[in-house]
Parts: C-alpha cells; sequence; structure tokens
C-alpha cells in the first residue's frame, strides 16, 4: 500500500485503485489527529470513550486531507453480520453520528456519498465497479469471513448495479495477519463448515496447545475468487494491525484500550 501524507495526516492507498480518477479511497493510520491518551491520535470511534470534540476534529482533518466532504459520510454500527445496504441519495446528510444498525456492508453509485467502515483488526473489505461507477465497502471478522460478506457485497452489487464481477477491483485492508490471530477450536469448526477441506491446510494450523492461528486474509482472497474477481485484480494489504501498534489500532496488541481506524471509499 502506498503511504500518503497531507498536514501531519497520514493515510494508506491501494496502487491498483489510484488508476481511476473518480474514485477516491483510502485507510486512515494513527497519525494526525487530536485525540490523547489510549485513543492517540487520529481515533474515528465515538463510542469508546474519547471527546466527542476530538474525534469530530479528526473527522475534518482526515476528510479534508483526502478530499471529501465530512458532511457526506455515510457510516454502519458494525455487528458482525452479513448485512450489506445500498447507500442513497437520501441517505446524504446522516454523517458521522448516525450510523445504520446492524449493517457490516455498504454499496452505492451516487457520487459525492463517502462510505465509511471502522477497525481495529478485522478485515476491511474494498470493491470498485469502474464501469458502473459504483462502489462497496464491508467489514469482514472472523463471523463475517465464515458468513463470506465478501461475496454477499458482489451479489449485491450485481442485483443493484449490475456490477460483472469479472470487471471488479477489489482489495483487503490492513488487519490482523495469521502469525497474530490465535483462536480457538469451536471458530476452526466454523471454517471448515464454511471452506472446502481442500482450502484449510492455507487458511489455518493448529499448534501443539491445542490453538490454531487462523489466516483470514487468505480466506477473503478465496471468497473474492469464489465471487468471479480475477486474481489480478485483488490487492492485498501487506501490513498488519496487531504487528503495528504505533502506526495502526489493533484491539488484540492494546487489549481493548484503543481508537477505531476508518475505510473510506467514494465516487467523486
Amino acid at each position: 500500500m502506498n503511504v500518503n501524507q497531507k498536514n501531519e495526516v497520514t493515510w494508506l492507498t491501494y496502487p491498483a485503485f489510484e488508476k481511476f480518477p473518480e474514485i477516491v479511497h483510502g485507510f486512515s493510520t494513527r497519525l494526525g489527529g487530536v485525540s490523547q491518551g489510549i485513543y492517540e491520535s487520529m481515533n474515528l470511534s465515538f463510542t469508546r470513550g474519547d471527546e466527542e470534540s476530538a474525534v469530530r476534529e479528526n473527522y475534518r482533518r482526515l476528510s479534508t486531507a483526502m478530499g471529501f466532504s465530512m458532511e457526506d459520510i455515510v457510516t454502519s454500527d458494525q455487528t458482525h453480520t452479513t448485512h450489506v445496504r445500498v447507500v442513497t441519495e437520501e441517505d446524504r446528510g446522516n454523517g458521522i453520528t448516525k450510523p445504520y444498525t446492524d449493517v457490516d456492508g455498504m454499496i452505492t453509485n451516487v457520487p459525492g456519498l463517502v462510505l465509511a467502515t471502522f477497525y481495529a483488526d478485522c478485515v476491511p473489505l474494498f470493491f470498485i465497479d469502474p464501469v458502473h461507477r459504483a462502489v462497496g465497502l464491508s467489514h469482514s471478522g472472523w463471523r463475517g469471513t465464515v458468513g463470506k460478506i465478501g461475496k454477499v457485497t458482489v451479489e449485491k452489487m450485481t442485483e443493484e448495479f449490475q456490477t460483472d464481477p469479472s470487471e471488479l477491483y477489489a482489495a483487503i485492508g490492513p488487519s490482523i495477519c495469521q502469525d497474530c490471530y490465535e483462536v480457538s477450536e469451536d471458530v476452526i469448526d466454523q471454517f471448515r463448515e464454511a471452506f472446502e477441506e481442500k482450502y484449510w491446510d492455507v487458511l489455518f494450523y493448529r499448534k501443539p496447545d491445542g490453538k490454531y492461528q487462523l489466516n483470514l486474509w487468505e480466506a477473503n482472497r478465496r471468497i473474492f475468487l469464489d465471487a468471479g474477481i480475477k486474481e489480478e485484480r485483488i490487492s492485498m494489504p501487506g501490513i498488519c494491525t496487531c504487528c503495528n501498534p504505533l502506526f495502526l489500532y489493533s484491539h488484540r496488541a492494546s487489549h481493548g484500550k484503543r481508537g477505531n481506524l476508518g475505510a473510506f471509499i467514494t465516487v467523486r
């Protein structure tokens, strides 16, 4: 991913997406905000105990740096579902403090509307349909990955915008890597049910203590491929939230004492 900086605000972008001048996208980092303490400094969550005025200023700084209007951001209250909402012109103005509940994915083809989802180890999924000028964002923790929200999002874009999956560009965002993501066997049992046995060796492995290391990046890449997205159009993150706790928020690395990162995408 490319590192971008403007007015001390630092965010990440995908080289493969930058060929589309009509698309603005990015993933925030911890750098460039005004929050203090465990939230230092670009915290984008109003619900973790940070000062509301600081979070609002963080949004103002980030949106100014990235080049979109803070008032056009549409957010969701993610609850590890596979619910994907179609965002329309009527949603404009709902803003950063009125999230849609039980929504973990959003898609739109309305110019200027900014989709935003939030993270601190879970997997962000980005989608661009350059033919129909449509975009999507989905939040995929382990439950969303078992439910294959990436495929659900593609199917929803096909239904709403006539998207051809083979024409999509997709990306997996900064999130926890396999080396950092230890899970119990009950989680792995659900992955065994959701994915063919031939993929198990690349998705997880068992340790001597009976725990497992799970690869959410590869699981979501497989879901993209199964949804019809071409392999050469899938971008991987290459950066782990848990390995880089001074640059990105990580729930595991901080033991829950942290702010939230944001993924953003819009059609100009």
